[in-house]
């Protein structure tokens, strides 16, 4: 899975993942927060949605949103606002709404200290990685235009027709799940150049990193 995710953001056919990794070190980027100004899938959802009915579906989230102040699951929370607001969309109309979000959207959401930063890695010939709670299929062509080497994110569940269900098929991208994703994608022994964060949820990977860089974004487009 991860594999095929590299190859179609912008590694080469040609070069195995074990030949790309002794290239360089592994540099992994958060995205919400970090590479962007605000929370990219709320947005998403909103600019996909239009005003009224995003209002209507938040005023429906009213409960989880209360049920979350006691479990404090982000991925419960997530997964209803999946339900109200993607539920039996096709894939393929979630991806042509993701591209032309991302086409709108990132210019005004991208940090320029962040991008700059990303950019400054590239000919170092680091393997640049963004690893992200927010759906991987929101997030994708951010990636793409970043030109990241690979994104590891939380998957939206399709059924047999490719309509999303209204859950997801891997467990919420954040927290330790980032480092077991990075250990399942690169291997146990992996150990990051570098890491950038801005949340609690981002802390496992960056002790695993050379360079911890934590809130070290501030610019705004």
């Amino acid at each position: 899975m991860a594999r095929r995710n590299l190859r179609s953001i912008g590694a080469s056919s040609n070069q195995s993942l074990d030949e790309q990794i002794e290239d360089a070190g592994v540099v992994a980027f958060d995205f919400d927060g970090t590479l962007t100004t605000r929370d990219s899938f709320t947005a998403f959802l909103k600019w996909r949605a239009g005003k009224r009915r995003y209002q209507l579906g938040m005023v429906r989230l009213a409960p989880a949103a209360l049920a979350y102040l006691g479990h404090r699951n982000r991925g419960k929370i997530k997964a209803a606002a999946v339900r109200e607001f993607l539920a039996g969309a096709s894939r393929e109309a979630i991806e042509a709404d993701a591209r032309a979000f991302a086409e709108i959207m990132a210019p005004r959401l991208l940090r320029p200290d962040a991008v700059a930063t990303w950019r400054r890695w590239r000919p170092r010939r680091a393997k640049l990685v963004i690893v992200t709670a927010s759906p991987d299929i929101v997030v994708a062509p951010f990636a793409r235009g970043l030109g990241a080497d690979l994104l590891i994110g939380t998957e939206l569940a399709f059924d047999a027709e490719g309509r999303a269900t209204g859950g997801f098929s891997t467990a919420n991208c954040r927290g330790p799940e980032k480092v077991r994703r990075l250990r399942e994608t690169f291997g146990d022994d992996i150990h990051l150049e570098a890491a950038y964060g801005d949340t609690s949820g981002d802390r496992e990977m960056l002790k695993i990193a050379t360079e911890v860089g934590y809130r070290v974004f501030t610019e705004k487009p």
